[in-house]
Parts: structure tokens; sequence; C-alpha cells
């Protein structure tokens, strides 16, 4: 116990991840993992503010809402900080249109974005779109590029559902910086600027934050770096072998 109110000491502001801290996704939705529920129950009872802050890039923010609602979670959309938003932002910012390779359950996310003509190119977890057909696609447009600009939402190497272990989009983003020879911009964990935000719109420091998470690299490397506490759950992805990088 003394170890654990050293490790909390100051914290006033918790992270939450939710694709294998949450739930497990799959057939029907997915599923939430045991106790968590009752987990983010206390955690909204106590003095602490909660963010979820996740790299889901298959399902809108408001459609990954209405599934953790469903699952018996208390979370609105306002309380989540996700890829695409962030992504829309930064194209609109800076005058991008992308070429999308993108899963169509979050390709809504962009109907407010100039896809004509594109100078840049998105990546998401695209689930079967992973195509040879569309990744050839995406890389001719990279290559057509006097100055190729890549932006990967995420880029985890695989995560979990409740029929296994997924591959996830990074292992396709490094297929395209390889090919391209350039390298992505990520928007989402582990981005300094992806947990900077998350942060702000918690109104905490990044010392007075701790992060939950089931990747040790995205989740938790990412918020170590940026300065914040962490602690990687026994759920989703984890397994035995892993090291913090």
């Amino acid at each position: 116990m003394a170890a654990w109110s050293e490790l909390l000491a100051g914290v006033r502001g918790v992270l939450l991840d939710i694709s294998g801290v949450l739930y497990d996704g799959g057939e029907g939705g997915g599923a939430a993992i045991t106790g968590s529920v009752e987990a983010v129950a206390r955690l909204k009872r106590s003095r602490l503010k909660v963010r979820f802050c996740t790299n889901e890039s298959q399902k809108s923010r408001a459609d990954l809402v209405g599934l953790l609602q469903r699952l018996g979670f208390d979370v609105s959309e306002s309380e989540v900080t996700a890829p695409a938003p962030a992504a829309c932002l930064i194209l609109k910012q800076r005058g991008l249109r992308p070429h999308l390779l993108v899963h169509d359950g979050v390709r809504s996310e962009f109907d407010q974005i100039d896809t004509s003509n594109p100078n840049c190119v998105v990546i998401a977890d695209a689930g079967e779109d992973f195509s040879y057909q569309n990744m050839n696609k995406a890389f001719q447009v990279l290559m057509e590029l006097e100055n190729p600009v890549l932006f990967s939402l995420g880029k985890g190497r695989y995560y979990k559902e409740t029929s296994g272990l997924m591959l996830d989009v990074g292992p396709y983003m490094k297929a395209l910086e390889y090919a391209c020879g350039i390298e992505a911009e990520v928007v989402g964990k582990p981005s300094p600027e992806f947990f900077k935000s998350a942060l702000q719109e918690m109104g905490v420091e990044a010392h007075e934050a701790i992060m939950i998470g089931d990747d040790i690299v995205g989740d938790v490397g990412g918020a170590q770096r940026y300065g914040m506490r962490a602690l990687q759950v026994r759920t989703g992805k984890f397994r035995c072998a892993q090291t913090a990088p």
C-alpha cells in the first residue's frame, strides 16, 4: 500500500485507454473486461478527473461512445480524445487534402474535409481494406508528391479482440514509410501532442496525471516520455515478456 501511495501522490487526473483496458472488440461490438465498468464508476466518484484517451480508428468517436454506453460505461463524447478528430483539425490548419486509407466506420469523421486532388495520405486501422490495391494506391499518391506527407492514426503493432490478436495500423504505416523513404506523422498515442491535448482538456499538468493502458509502447512509454506516470494493465494485448522501452 505504501508503494501505491507513493506512485499516486499528487495525481489529479487519470487517462484511460479503451481497447484492451475497458473492453475487447469483436462480434456484436465486443465485451466489457471484467470489473472495468465498476472501476470507471469508482474513479468518477473519486476526487480525480477522468478522461478517455484512445487510438481507436475503426469507429467514429460517436459510435465508440455509443458502444461503451451500451456495455454499461458512464462516458460521453466530450470525455474522449481520439485520433480522427485530432487529424481533421491538423488537416484544416495546414490546408491539406488527404487520400484516406481508413475503415468505413471512421470515414464520417472526415466528412467536412476536402479530399479532392490529395496532397497527403491519412492511414488508420483499415482492417479488411488493407488490400494490396489500396496500399499501392496510397503509395502512388505519396510518390507523386514533391513533399509527401503521411499521417498515421496511431502506430500500434497489434491489439486484442475477443477472437484473438489483430494487426493494427503500425505494420502498414511502416510499409509505406519504407517504400516511400519517409517518416509518418503519428496522430494518437504515443505522440506528445496527443497527450498534451488530452491533458489540456482535463485541466491537469503532465506530472499530475497517470496513464492506464495495455500497450507498453503507446500507452506506458509514450506517457512516461511526456512526463506522466503510467500503469500497464494485465488485460488486452499485455504479454508477460513485455518490458518498457
